[in-house]
């Protein structure tokens, strides 16, 4: 199935228009004319009660999110039942009964929306997904292809509002991003989502990277002093710290501490595997 060169559309530094229904309709019918949107519209009336009063980090109601990641699917090209499981994607994360889904939409979308929820994105077969190729709107996608769209399209949508996640994890989430699931998007032949994903990572990346770059080296190089089965966590941490911290000034006297601390926390790991090694 082929990526459309436009997705839908990406927040500018102004405020834009909150996802709507109709928007969404209006993607779907591009792709698919005939189809009945009905099932669409009940999974937004749907969500819309059991996400009533949730919000988003940056104040928006969930239901923009839900509507937003769903238009992103309708844009890779994917069918109405598909696309409403993007819109019920988190719905587990409401007070909404266990089987309520089931009762009103189907075990077909029941079953993909417990799919996405229990995927491991990297895990997800290559072999198996051929987003990239253009098929007959009859021909229904894999489960996997399912799956990785409406995971990729929940990734493309937090990166676009990733700004209003904490300094900590949105370095995290970034890395993965431009690490991971950029390349896999691209594996599977979405282009576009891949390449907008690289460039949201990476402008989230570039606060931390230019700035303490030499900071950011030490902390790397402190690491060798630690067990080697402990050095990815410690850089983790310490990266991810570092990326949290506003001025240059709070970020070089976070690298002395670390400095001045490694040595003892070194031994502290050392003389721990050495115990667990005589028992």
């Amino acid at each position: 199935m082929r990526a459309r060169r436009r997705l839908a559309p990406r927040p500018n530094k102004r405020r834009c228009a909150l996802p709507s229904l109709e928007g969404l309709l209006a993607v779907v019918r591009m792709h698919h004319p005939h189809a009945d949107t009905s099932l669409i519209q009940h999974a937004h009336d749907e969500a819309a009660v059991w996400h009533a009063g949730q919000t988003r980090r940056s104040g928006d109601p969930f239901l923009t999110h839900c509507l937003a990641v769903a238009a992103i699917v309708a844009d890779l090209g994917m069918p109405p039942p598909v696309i409403c499981a993007a819109v019920l994607h988190d719905i587990d994360d409401t007070p909404c009964p266990a089987g309520r889904v089931t009762e009103h939409f189907g075990q077909e979308i029941a079953d993909l929306i417990a799919a996405v929820r229990a995927a491991r994105i990297g895990a997800i077969p290559l072999t198996a997904l051929h987003l990239h190729t253009a098929r007959p709107p009859t021909l229904q996608p894999t489960r996997e292809e399912a799956v990785l769209a409406i995971r990729l399209a929940d990734r493309l949508h937090n990166m676009r509002t990733i700004a209003f996640v904490a300094p900590a994890r949105r370095y995290l989430v970034a890395r993965e991003t431009r690490d991971v699931i950029a390349p896999l998007a691209r594996a599977a032949g979405l282009a576009d989502v891949s390449r907008e994903l690289h460039d949201l990572s990476s402008a989230a990346l570039q606060p931390a990277s230019t700035p303490s770059a030499v900071t950011t080296r030490m902390l790397a190089m402190l690491t060798l002093l630690l067990p080697t089965r402990q050095r990815a966590r410690w850089r983790e941490e310490w990266h991810a710290e570092l990326a949290a911290l506003p001025t240059r000034r709070t970020r070089t006297r976070f690298t002395l501490r670390v400095l001045l601390s490694t040595p003892r926390l070194s031994w502290t790991l050392r003389r721990a595997a050495f115990r667990e090694r005589r028992w």
